[in-house]
C-alpha cells in the first residue's frame, strides 16, 4: 500500500479533502479559494516529493483563516497518518534554505509530541486578495498540531513577505521530506520509549 493516507474534513465553515503519498515525486493537484495558499502547498509536494492531492472550500467570504487552518490541520493529520508507527524513519530534518533577500530555517522532530515555535516577523499586510500574512503562522501552527510534530521556524533575513513566506514553506518541505525518509541504519521506531507517540 505505501505510505499514503486519505482524510475529510467538513465542518460548517469549511469541507477538505487531501490526499498524501510520502514516497511519491511532487506530482500536485492543489485546490483550493485562495491563490496564494494554493501556491504554497504546491511548494510543499514539490519540495519535499510527496504527491498531493488537495480540495479546500470555505468561507473566505469572511476571511482566508478557516480554510488555511482547517486545510493545514487536514493535511498534518494525513502526513502522520501516512507515516504509521514510524519505524525506520530519520525522524528529524532541518533545512535552512534562501529566497533572494530572505532566509528561513525550519528544523522539526516528528515526535508525536506537538510542539510550535515562530519566530518570523512579518508586516501585517496581505499577499495577494485573501491571504493574511498572519496567515503563514495560522497554518504552520495547524500543520504541527495535525501532524502532531515539534516545529520551530525562524526568519534569519528578509524583508519581502511573498519571498520569506514561500521559502518558510519549501524549508519545511525539505525538512518534512528529511525526517521522514527511511534511515539505512535504524533498526524499528526511533526512541528508546518504542514509540512515537503522546
Amino acid at each position: 500500500m505505501g505510505r499514503r493516507a486519505e482524510l475529510e474534513r467538513t465542518t460548517k465553515e469549511t469541507s477538505i479533502r487531501v490526499e498524501v503519498d510520502l514516497d511519491g515525486t511532487g506530482r500536485h493537484d492543489v485546490e483550493t479559494p485562495i491563490g496564494f495558499l494554493t501556491h504554497m502547498v504546491e511548494q510543499l509536494a514539490r519540495h519535499g516529493a510527496f504527491d498531493l492531492v488537495v480540495r479546500a472550500e470555505g468561507d473566505t467570504h469572511i476571511d482566508g483563516h478557516h480554510v488555511t487552518e482547517d486545510l493545514a490541520i487536514t493535511l498534518g493529520k494525513a502526513f502522520a497518518e501516512a507515516l504509521g508507527d514510524k519505524a525506520g524513519i530519520r525522524r528529524y530534518g532541518a533545512a535552512t534554505l534562501p529566497m533572494d533577500e530572505a532566509l528561513v530555517t525550519v528544523a522539526l522532530d516528528l515526535s508525536g509530541r506537538t510542539f510550535f515555535v515562530w519566530r518570523v516577523d512579518l508586516p501585517k499586510a496581505k499577499v495577494g486578495p485573501l491571504f493574511d500574512s498572519e496567515l503563514a503562522e495560522v497554518f504552520f501552527e495547524g500543520f504541527a498540531r495535525g501532524a502532531q510534530i515539534n516545529l520551530h521556524v525562524r526568519k534569519i533575513e528578509g524583508h519581502n513577505l511573498h519571498h520569506v513566506i514561500e521559502v518558510s514553506f519549501k524549508a519545511l518541505a525539505r525538512a518534512l521530506r528529511e525526517a521522514s525518509e527511511p534511515d539505512p541504519r535504524a533498526t524499528g521506531v526511533p526512541s528508546t520509549k518504542g514509540t512515537l507517540s503522546e
